[in-house]
């Protein structure tokens, strides 16, 4: 899961994987949740024993344990959006400090591979390679990119113009209440708008999804 790409401390990164053949990596709601709870989790430098037993707190947004306060006095990445899928998952990363993303991709991917094999009883690769990074070096690309990640849920038939309520992305928490306290950063996207009415109405209406992503990081 380790990814030979030089990051920056202060500079910020679209991350990206899927499972490998394309096979589903969330099969129901408690994989996703247990996913969520390492993305938290493991934003710090902390060692954190036994990840599951930390659901129940992160899905109630319970962050008031020691253990949360520890993880943000020691955060070496943060979190700007997500949107997680059920064959891929989508992250925007800054780096606070050097190897900051490449140990929380590390301990994120080994983690959550360890549990989706040993719950579904199979070995071997999770995901399809390591994964993938591209450096977001404008604000106009942070802009974007987060709308592309956020609106990803409208290939979902269920979800589609549903998008700002889709529960495992971080839209509704830029046009709501953020459910993640200070492991969830949207100021640095948020700031370039108005209000989050008027981000909305940016994300949606972007036509981010419909472009190609490569195109976003074109000079």
């Amino acid at each position: 899961m380790i990814r030979k790409h030089l990051f920056a401390p202060g500079e910020y990164y679209h991350i990206y994987s899927r499972g490998t053949d394309k096979r589903n990596i969330f099969l129901n709601s408690d994989d996703y949740w247990r996913f969520m709870t390492a993305l938290i989790i493991f934003q710090g430098n902390v060692h954190i024993p036994q990840v599951s037993r930390l659901v129940p707190f992160v899905k109630h947004q319970m962050f008031d344990k020691e253990e949360f306060k520890e993880i943000l006095e020691k955060k070496t990445i943060d979190l700007v959006s997500f949107c997680l899928m059920s064959n891929h998952y989508h992250l925007l990363l800054k780096e606070n400090l050097e190897n900051g993303i490449s140990n929380f991709m590390q301990r994120l991917g080994n983690s959550y591979t360890k549990y989706f094999n040993l719950k579904y009883q199979r070995t071997g690769h999770l995901f399809g390679s390591v994964f993938q990074s591209r450096h977001i070096k404008k604000d106009k690309y942070l802009k974007h990119l987060s709308a592309y990640i956020h609106v990803n849920p409208s290939e979902i038939y269920s979800w589609n113009k549903k998008e700002t309520v889709y529960p495992w992305s971080s839209f509704q928490d830029y046009v709501g209440k953020n459910r993640w306290s200070e492991f969830l950063c949207p100021s640095i996207v948020l700031d370039q708008f108005k209000n989050s009415k008027d981000y909305q109405k940016y994300a949606l209406e972007s036509g981010a999804k419909s472009k190609p992503i490569q195109d976003i990081f074109i000079d």
